[in-house]
């Protein structure tokens, strides 16, 4: 006797299916929405920050006046522009320090290495923001599919002790019921991985730029304030 259709179609399985595996799909199905929002989110914004990047040292590198830079940035801020931050936060420490009498110039490009050094910081935290729930997602996805599963073949086994004959009819709901947990559970994992690990390796190709600039800018910071005092 083969099992009905109407029985056997995704839908019927799952309403069919019991309370902890029912709350299993539920839990990963949510996880899966989540990723995939935070994944359209992070894609956009390290999408910006490297535009952003981009534009901001094509302005730098122009030849402009750092200080006619600074006014422009301080006037017209992008949140998005890691750079520019950083520019900007290692600039006002070089401005306020040199402003002031009797400050040697090495504790001026000091205090401008931390300034950067801070501003760095927080756009790699900026960077890596919901980078540990899709590894989270990713990593513990699997198992929480697999749980269900393991729960739903055990009840299923648990009905059959209830009947005289077992046939595939009597088996393949339950087992196909728990089965769809797993598969969730994996649909809700490989995107979350894929994405991790790609914004992982974006996130650290800007902080590389990031200190790159630094590294130019305190160079071109140094050789102004030791000009400036010879």
């Amino acid at each position: 006797m083969e099992p009905n259709v109407d029985h056997m179609s995704m839908w019927s399985l799952i309403s069919n299916a019991s309370f902890v595996v029912q709350l299993v799909m539920l839990i990963l199905v949510g996880a899966s929405v989540v990723s995939w929002i935070l994944i359209f989110q992070r894609s956009n914004l390290l999408r910006a920050a490297k535009r952003s990047l981009l534009e901001f040292e094509e302005r730098f590198w122009s030849g402009i006046d750092l200080s006619k830079l600074y006014r422009q940035a301080g006037a017209n801020p992008d949140p998005d522009c890691g750079v520019e931050q950083i520019f900007r936060a290692g600039f006002k420490e070089f401005s306020r320090l040199r402003q002031q009498h009797g400050v040697d110039p090495d504790a001026v490009m000091d205090g401008v290495n931390r300034a950067m050094r801070v501003a760095i910081s927080r756009e790699e935290e900026k960077l890596e923001q919901s980078l540990p729930f899709l590894a989270t997602v990713g990593s513990t996805s699997p198992y929480i599919g697999l749980f269900g599963t393991v729960w739903g073949i055990m009840n299923s086994f648990r009905g059959l002790a209830q009947v005289q004959q077992a046939t595939l009819a009597t088996v393949a709901p339950g087992i196909a019921e728990a089965l769809i947990a797993t598969a969730i559970g994996l649909f809700a994992a490989i995107p979350a991985v894929i994405a991790y690990n790609r914004f992982a390796a974006r996130s650290e190709t800007l902080i590389a730029r990031y200190y790159m600039f630094a590294d130019e800018f305190q160079a071109i910071l140094h050789r102004k304030v030791h000009t400036s005092e010879d």
